[in-house]
């Protein structure tokens, strides 16, 4: 059983891009393999032997991205509340250690390379952040130790 996790509409339609390309390329590599075997030897074909290697990384990675798409719900970031950390909201943070500023952008596990500065809502820190409000503080628990924040802002993104 799969947990529904939520997407940004922009990383929505970048997993969408990526299969329609990857359905492309597939169709390319099969004819490929067809021709290569058509060849003849299969053992010493390394156009084959490669082919179907491609083909095969192709596939799982279309498999991947339509199980991500049906396992999503898409969540325009700009029009969530700001009231608390919650996806989508981007949230100003004080390292109250270094006293330095961080920002990060609530997204989720399969909005990966849509912003910057974000952070997985299933990551440490990502999941520490959740439903603080601005003045609270706490504690990440990551790998080189445990990091206290306190939430300066929460903000509407600019990235849907």
């Amino acid at each position: 059983m799969h947990d529904i996790m939520p997407i940004s509409k922009t990383g929505h339609e970048k997993l969408k891009e990526e299969l329609v390309e990857l359905e492309a390329e597939s169709v390319v590599v099969r004819q490929r393999v067809k021709e290569a075997r058509e060849q003849g030897d299969l053992k010493e074909n390394a156009e084959y032997i490669y082919g179907r290697q491609n083909l095969g990384f192709i596939e799982g990675r279309m498999g991947e991205i339509r199980g991500k798409l049906n396992f999503s719900k898409v969540v325009d970031c700009t029009e969530v509340s700001c009231e608390k950390a919650a996806f989508g909201t981007v949230v100003t943070l004080r390292n109250l250690e270094t006293k330095g500023k961080v920002v990060f952008q609530l997204l989720g596990p399969y909005d990966a390379d849509i912003s910057d500065d974000g952070v997985s809502i299933s990551s440490p820190v990502g999941e520490a952040m959740l439903d603080h409000v601005v003045g609270e503080t706490f504690t990440a628990t990551v790998p080189r130790g445990d990091i206290e924040f306190e939430v300066l802002e929460i903000n509407k993104s600019e990235i849907s």
